[in-house]
């Protein structure tokens, strides 16, 4: 090999090395090095809640354009989107067609506006308890494994949590005979509590019956003591993003500090994207997801 030869070929080698050293964690924003996660990724339908309501983006296709777009393959459902279609079996067939055929797996249905779980009132939480069983039973159609609920309810807050022990108990009851789990989101009120949260759950009881840990939903109480009580009884978590900084990270919760909670806790499931930034939505998707991935790697 000639000289001019010889040190075109070296130069070349040294380039192409110096760039293979660089890409690693460009590869793992990708999503190439998410196996290597503690816990697989899913996205809840609400990210895209301004998306769907704007009429761009039907409940069809969700499924589908979470593959394709965010290349990830398991989606966490709103009822509000799908609200009148719970016993339509031909609706819920052809959902569970369209996510079968992208390779996505239904994680969940997230359930909202069927009643307080909590009321004081009898007559009415037994009513908002039946209204959820038309939901235990689509959940089960599409092959999710559980349903988000709320523990809401008006009044005294040990009477609010002895209504929701109840209320929660009657449903998981229902629910235990689909294979479906009921989940309690710290979603306002007293159930962004984690002692009192706690303190509902553990009355119920009942093997089927969890919590979905939001790391956003905290407002006057702290969300990483929060997390790390209700991680014992998670079957879900939800990963809030609102805003990130120059490095990535998001501006209002330690993400490493959270999935280190998760991940002492044990837990190995999904953990759902749930972006509610006042920016692009799928922009926002991406972001938490690279935000995940990389903390993810750092417990």
């Amino acid at each position: 090999m000639k000289k001019r030869e010889f040190l075109k070929t070296t130069a070349k080698a040294t380039i192409l090395g110096a760039t293979a050293l660089a890409m690693p964690s460009a590869f793992s924003l990708a999503g190439t090095s998410e196996k290597k996660l503690f816990f697989e990724i899913s996205l809840a339908q609400w990210s895209l809640h301004k998306t769907i309501r704007a009429g761009e983006l039907d409940n069809l296709d969700f499924a589908m354009r979470t593959k394709k777009e965010f290349d990830i393959d398991a989606v966490e459902y709103v009822n509000q989107f799908f609200r009148d279609k719970a016993k339509d079996k031909k609706y819920l067939g052809e959902m569970k067609t369209r996510a079968a055929d992208n390779g996505v797996k239904n994680v969940l249905i997230m359930i909202d506006n069927e009643g307080d779980l909590g009321t004081l009132d009898i007559q009415n939480r037994t009513k908002a308890v039946e209204n959820h069983y038309k939901w235990v039973e689509a959940a089960q159609f599409l092959g999710c494994h559980s349903i988000r609920v709320n523990a809401r309810g008006k009044g005294d807050s040990a009477e609010v949590a002895k209504s929701a022990t109840e209320g929660l108990r009657q449903l998981s009851t229902f629910a235990k005979d689909y294979n479906i789990n009921v989940i309690v989101e710290n979603h306002g009120g007293d159930s962004s509590n984690g002692t009192w949260l706690m303190g509902v759950i553990k009355g119920v009881e009942m093997p089927n019956c969890g919590t979905l840990p939001d790391f956003g939903n905290f407002y006057e109480y702290d969300r990483y003591k929060g997390v790390e009580e209700m991680m014992p009884y998670a079957k879900g978590v939800s990963a809030k993003s609102y805003a990130f900084d120059e490095a990535g990270n998001e501006t209002k919760m330690d993400y490493v500090k959270l999935l280190s909670i998760v991940k002492n806790a044990g837990y190995t499931g999904h953990i759902g994207i749930e972006f509610e930034g006042n920016y692009d939505e799928s922009k926002g998707i991406m972001d938490t997801k690279k935000l995940l991935i990389a903390a993810g790697q750092q417990v």
